[in-house]
């Protein structure tokens, strides 16, 4: 019944994935903490970035971004992202726009982290001489990240079904793969349930482990 998938990489392409959602994860990470930084600055300039960027961001279709990435930085703008090889470039773009699409959503899910602190904590820092980047350092990021594991968890769950959208630009992954298949093979239910169930597998344990790190390192009030 499975003979049909002998002609296809299945796991080079779902590695292809996994790549994906990895390197967009700490990218997304890196810049959403950034920008949840510029969210609650003291700075109007900063401030106004911030927001203007989250709410612009989250409201353009990730399939736009990726497409524009692709159309608009390298074939227009020839941003290459430092690689010769067409797949390379495609790839690291896809990234690129994951990373700025998927970072408006871990910039909010911080920001509503940042909030739960105390502000007598933040007053008691301001009081004993600490500045802006020492306080969000020190004693408020720390007690954020630790409340937000869990909305931090659909935010990563989310970026791996959406990986799919980089079939767009031709990046080599699951979704590109299926296509394929589909054009090529006459098993569509057959087809559909197998990526399915890789993406369960992708899914699932990520959701599971990081709901029981949610529990562990939660603050107690």
């Amino acid at each position: 019944m499975f003979d049909f998938l002998q002609g296809y990489d299945l796991l080079g392409a779902f590695w292809v994935t996994v790549q994906l959602t990895v390197y967009s994860a700490i990218g997304s990470l890196v810049w959403g903490t950034l920008l949840a930084a510029m969210r609650v600055s003291p700075v109007p300039l900063m401030r106004g970035f911030g927001t203007v960027y989250v709410n612009v961001v989250r409201n353009i279709p990730l399939t736009v971004i990726i497409v524009f990435t692709s159309l608009g930085l390298f074939q227009t703008l020839g941003v290459s992202m430092g690689a010769d090889r067409f797949t390379t470039i495609n790839f690291r773009l896809a990234v690129l726009g994951l990373v700025a699409y998927t970072s408006a959503f871990v910039c909010e899910a911080l920001r509503s982290g940042i909030n739960t602190v105390p502000l007598g904590q933040v007053e008691a820092a301001r009081a004993i001489g600490l500045g802006f980047p020492q306080i969000l350092r020190i004693i408020v990021l720390p007690q954020a990240f630790r409340s937000v594991v869990g909305p931090l968890a659909n935010v990563l769950i989310a970026l791996t079904k959406n990986t799919t959208v980089a079939a767009a630009i031709g990046v080599a992954e699951a979704a590109l793969l299926m296509r394929e298949m589909i054009e090529n093979e006459a098993q569509l239910i057959l087809i559909s349930a197998i990526f399915a169930f890789g993406f369960i597998c992708l899914t699932l344990p990520t959701g599971l482990f990081l709901g029981w790190v949610a529990k562990k390192v939660a603050v107690k009030r």
